[in-house]
């Protein structure tokens, strides 16, 4: 079930991913997405900044019955439903269990803690996939349950590669998937670097960018 997810899961650059779950289409941080990009039934948006609550990405993938989960201040930017968590809160959409997770900065300024923004755990099909959103390595890593970790690994915003590493071993995914790199910041040797320095411990899939 696991690896028939993964198939599922397409990495558009950057944060954004998508994931087919049955009748369903997921967005997590839609940003750059060509048109013609397929319609969501749900969007989590993990928080306000323009890389990953994009408006007019969202617009374009938005239907009248399409579901945004976000955080207060990515919801103020955003038209049509809209559901707020809060860190440690949980949601059921369309069937889908979301939970939200804290998701911040340790030693920089550009995500506070104080601002309560997100990263999310989606179950579908029994696997349970964590979008870590924008953060460093943070304590309450440890005490996520995730099959799949979608991990950021760029520096400079978030996690460096080795803290990305760091992560994943306290998190002990059955697969880790870097991203938040190759589009703003970090490059293609941040992935392999990240990869090759779980060799051994924990999975980890470089997952092909495709077209948005």
């Amino acid at each position: 079930m696991l690896d028939d997810v993964l198939r599922r899961l397409t990495w558009l650059g950057h944060d954004a991913f998508r994931l087919t779950a049955g009748p369903l289409t997921i967005y997590f941080d839609p940003f750059r997405l060509a048109a013609g990009a397929p319609a969501a039934d749900l969007i989590l948006v993990s928080h306000e900044h323009y890389d990953h609550c994009s408006p007019e990405d969202i617009v374009r993938i938005q239907k009248p019955e399409t579901v945004i989960v976000t955080e207060p201040m990515a919801a103020a930017k955003l038209g049509g439903t809209v559901k707020t968590l809060a860190p440690g809160e949980r949601s059921e959409v369309k069937g889908v269990t979301i939970e939200a997770v804290a998701a911040y900065n340790t030693n920089k300024k550009f995500h506070p803690r104080a601002n309560n923004w997100l990263g999310f755990v989606v179950e579908v099909g029994g696997v349970r996939i964590y979008h870590a959103g924008d953060t460093d390595h943070i304590p309450e890593m440890a005490k996520i349950r995730a099959d799949i970790a979608l991990l950021p690994v760029g520096g400079t915003y978030t996690m460096t590669t080795e803290e990305a590493v760091a992560a994943a071993l306290a998190i002990k995914p059955q697969v880790a998937v870097p991203m938040h790199y190759d589009t703003l910041v970090g490059d293609s040797a941040d992935a392999d670097r990240f990869v090759a320095g779980l060799a051994g411990k924990v999975r980890a899939v470089r997952l092909p960018r495709a077209e948005p």
